[in-house]
């Protein structure tokens, strides 16, 4: 199987299940080329134990999803359990301290800090997170530098991710709404 034909039978599912299609050009990527946070899918075939990035979302009635995962098919091995592990805590921990009044830069800092201080800092080289609706990337903008101030029913991304070439990569994202003075996630895929 390659990442094209994941990426179709993703498609495919979304319009069984009502969407219009998907919300942007599904992310399928494997092994080395998981290290490429925008990889776009092509012929790459799956392999046992190398990592898998699937960034998807779907358009349903006219509202946009997103939402990333990484897996591996068989066993994990240490390095990758390692990242996996630094990378959710990155991401719980940018949840469970976002709030209303928080820039954007303040919530990506979170993350960040988290992905630094286990000495993946220069291999984090995007941003936290964006506002997603009526389109896939809006405001408010979670990333480094942004002023935006999240509020009370914000949608939002929260998707750290450590990306090591040669090797590939680990993200995880959620979609998280702003209610009640923190961050829920809508987002019901396990991790």
């Amino acid at each position: 199987m390659t990442e094209k034909d994941i990426a179709w039978e993703l498609h495919k599912q979304m319009r069984e299940r009502g969407a219009s299609g998907p919300s942007f050009d599904t992310i399928v990527a494997v092994g080395p080329n998981a290290a490429l946070p925008h990889h776009r899918a092509g012929d790459a075939a799956v392999r046992a134990g190398e990592p898998i990035v699937i960034d998807m979302g779907a358009d349903f009635q006219g509202y946009r999803s997103d939402l990333t995962r990484t897996f591996v098919v068989g066993e994990a091995d240490d390095t990758f359990r390692h990242i996996y592990g630094i990378v959710l805590r990155a991401q719980k921990a940018a949840i469970d301290a976002a709030s209303p009044g928080m820039t954007g830069e303040e919530i990506d800092s979170v993350a960040r800090e988290v992905i630094k201080d286990a000495g993946y800092g220069d291999e984090f080289g995007h941003g936290l997170g964006h506002g997603v609706g009526l389109v896939i990337h809006e405001r408010p903008m979670v990333v480094p530098n942004s002023k935006d101030i999240v509020e009370n029913d914000m949608v939002f991304t929260i998707e750290p991710g450590i990306y090591i070439s040669g090797w590939g990569g680990i993200r995880i994202e959620d979609v998280v709404v702003m209610e009640d003075g923190r961050a829920r996630p809508l987002t019901r895929s396990p991790k």
